[in-house]
């Protein structure tokens, strides 16, 4: 074999390891939550196989409703294998969003992972910004899926009657979060809604396929 191509190999192999989460070389790993890290590894130290328990794959922590008393009127809270032991070395997070009426998670990202976003209450207008400035946006109801592309920023914004409840995928055990108003300035509601106006536009004819929307009376977002 070229000693070249060869070198390529082995290149674009080294990059694919780092840039993912590990794969996994055991059928589970559950984080060991007792364990004092002596030395630092990308993970969480794994328990002893012959302690792995059924409630290590058991996690309750999405089963309330978040705390919507904030100037956005949302929460979302996100699980990883810091709190639910068996998610470790899986590649895996979930999350419960929460909307009150026109409550709306501000833009943000995940720099390690992709997130799938499931509606289970409301309607709720969902998007993305691509490295082209490009804004990729949708209404969707009870039961849709939206795709949420790793490290672009997006939000989702509660366009319905109703409060909106969601749970996410997420495709890495730490997925990160970084927020416009976290990384660029102090939180300010009229700040960080100015910028949301800009960011998010929806024609009005999207509005007709959607009998229970207020979109109409969403003073944040600009309609076309």
């Amino acid at each position: 074999m070229n000693s070249s191509l060869f070198s390529f190999i082995i290149l674009c192999s080294f990059i694919s390891t780092c840039l993912s989460d590990s794969g996994n070389l055991q059928d589970a790993c559950p984080t060991n939550m007792t364990a004092k890290e002596t030395v630092f590894v990308n993970g969480f130290p794994c328990k002893n196989p012959s302690n792995i328990i059924s409630p290590d794959f058991k996690n309750s922590d999405l089963n309330q409703t978040g705390d919507t008393d904030n100037i956005h009127c949302s929460a979302v809270n996100i699980v990883t294998a810091a709190g639910f032991p068996g998610l470790n070395t899986l590649g895996l997070s979930i999350a419960r969003t929460d909307l009150e009426i026109d409550g709306m998670v501000i833009p943000h990202s995940h720099p390690r992972a992709s997130e799938l976003f499931f509606l289970k209450q409301g309607v709720v207008l969902a998007g993305f910004i691509d490295t082209n400035n490009t804004l990729f946006q949708a209404f969707i109801e009870e039961g849709d899926v939206f795709l949420f592309p790793r490290g672009l920023f997006h939000f989702c914004v509660n366009a319905g009657f109703e409060p909106v409840t969601a749970f996410s995928v997420l495709s890495s055990q730490n997925p990160g979060v970084v927020s416009i108003s976290g990384a660029m300035f102090e939180t300010n509601s009229e700040l960080i809604h100015s910028i949301t106006r800009r960011l998010i536009s929806v024609p009005v004819s999207q509005l007709k396929h959607i009998s229970n929307t207020t979109m109409p009376k969403f003073s944040r977002i600009q309609l076309q």
